[in-house]
């Protein structure tokens, strides 16, 4: 039986910090998980009535609390780890799609626990609850897994992004994708539908995740980084003021345009100047970082990175629940003491978030039966099982957008499964006569499952 410890003691984890670990990126990912739970804690409302359970949005009952999204909006920050860490496992000479597949094994592990709970949840809440509250939490229970497709999808271009040798070369590359960015929101805008504007998924997202790759391979230095960082946000503020975009930078349920959903030059344009600052400060964060007790916090927060984002919104509804059984609902905006409710709400947030690490974390460690053997597959197979790989991303996105709630979400988790799975076997025959591809040494107190990372920088 595993042990519930998510990660080795704090005297380890500073010894595996010495020996190659990119602090400063690993500051990055927690500090960005701790503001999406918490910043979801505060943004959900949710009560049970005669009608059956209610969500609604904080953001959508006060929207001039949505500059405020500007700060929170820190998705960035997980692509551009993904992209930095991407760029220190890559190998030259790696075949693709095993590369991509075995970065897919950590992150999907825990994928397919939460989704095989929430599959037998969901039935068990069809019959307590009813159809309908059923479908509302189908919709909310796998919202979040549209950042794990899209992470797969773009994951995938960080061996050509390592190609990369120069910042001028970089610059083209980030200008040429606002462009493009740009480019489908004036499709979007024209044909007046969301679906027009997918495309931005990809390359919205692919800004992040570029610029950590040019930070692992020290294309771009702090100051460089802070001028793009303060020219983007200006240009950021004035599209806000002057453009036809929604200020808000989340779902809020009552935007005419989301900039998420798909993404917009809005939010590729956030996405640019939050990757610089955190480039331009990294050496300041490392440096931070590097402290003791400081890295013991990380380091155990980064083994259950995984838990973290995908089980803190049932977490938020356990506390929901509990507080709602007292009484203690905080729905109604305009109710007297609804921030005390909401600040209540918070710190029982935190104590089943505690709690719910600790116990699943572990699953994070866990290797799964065929899943995690090895793969070494190289030439058609391999390239077929990195496409496979995609499609199993787009069908994530998918997922997540339909929600468990009816035929289509189910069919797309269908595909998921599906689609990873013939990933796996395409990947895990290697071709006669060809080596195996090293397989990357897992590193102490961090997140498999959100690429670690290989380097220090200095």
């Amino acid at each position: 039986m595993p042990s519930n410890k998510p990660t080795l003691d704090a005297a380890d984890a500073v010894g595996d910090t010495v020996t190659g670990r990119d602090r400063a990126v690993d500051v990055a990912r927690l500090g960005a998980l701790v503001v999406v739970m918490f910043g979801h804690c505060f943004l959900l409302l949710a009560t049970i009535n005669a009608d059956g359970l209610q969500i609604g949005n904080l953001l959508g009952e006060i929207p001039a609390m949505a500059p405020l999204t500007w700060v929170a909006q820190v998705m960035p920050l997980f692509f551009l780890a993904g992209g930095a860490a991407g760029a220190y496992s890559w190998r030259a000479g790696t075949p693709w799609g095993t590369w991509l597949v075995t970065r897919a094994q950590r992150l999907c592990r825990p994928v397919f626990w939460y989704l095989a709970a929430w599959t037998v949840g969901l039935f068990g809440a069809r019959m307590i609850l009813g159809a309908e509250s059923a479908a509302g939490i189908g919709r909310e229970s796998v919202a979040l897994l549209w950042f794990l497709g899209v992470y797969l999808v773009v994951l995938a271009f960080v061996p050509a992004l390592t190609r990369l040798q120069t910042w001028r070369g970089l610059a083209v590359l980030i200008v040429s994708l606002l462009v493009a960015a740009a480019a489908v929101d004036g499709v979007r805008m024209a044909v007046g539908t969301p679906e027009s504007g997918v495309a931005n998924f990809v390359i919205v997202w692919l800004i992040p995740m570029t610029i950590g790759v040019a930070y692992a391979r020290r294309l771009i230095g702090p100051r460089a980084a802070l001028v793009v960082a303060a020219s983007a946000l200006i240009a950021q503020i004035a599209l806000a003021v002057t453009g036809p975009y929604e200020v808000a930078l989340v779902v809020t349920g009552a935007e005419r345009m989301s900039n998420v959903s798909p993404p917009t030059l809005l939010l590729a344009l956030h996405c640019t100047w939050m990757s610089c600052l955190f480039v331009a400060a990294a050496g300041a964060i490392g440096r931070w970082a590097a402290r003791p007790r400081v890295w013991r916090v990380v380091s155990v927060g980064n083994g259950g990175a995984m838990t973290i984002y995908l089980w803190h919104i049932p977490a938020i509804a356990v506390a929901m629940f509990t507080l709602h059984a007292f009484g203690l609902d905080a729905y109604d905006v305009h109710a007297p003491g609804f921030w005390g409710l909401l600040a209540l709400r918070a710190l029982v947030f935190a104590i089943v978030m505690g709690v719910t690490f600790w116990l699943l974390s572990p699953l994070e460690h866990r290797r799964l039966p065929w899943w995690d053997g090895p793969v070494g597959a190289t030439g058609a197979r391999s390239t077929g099982a990195g496409a496979l790989i995609c499609v199993a991303g787009v069908a994530l996105v998918l997922m997540a957008k339909d929600g468990l709630d009816d035929v289509g979400g189910w069919t797309a988790l269908g595909c998921f499964l599906a689609t990873a799975a013939a990933a796996r076997v395409c990947a895990g025959t290697n071709t006669p006569g060809a080596p195996a591809p090293r397989r990357q040494r897992s590193s102490v107190g961090s997140s498999r499952d959100f690429e670690p990372n290989r380097q220090t920088r200095k």
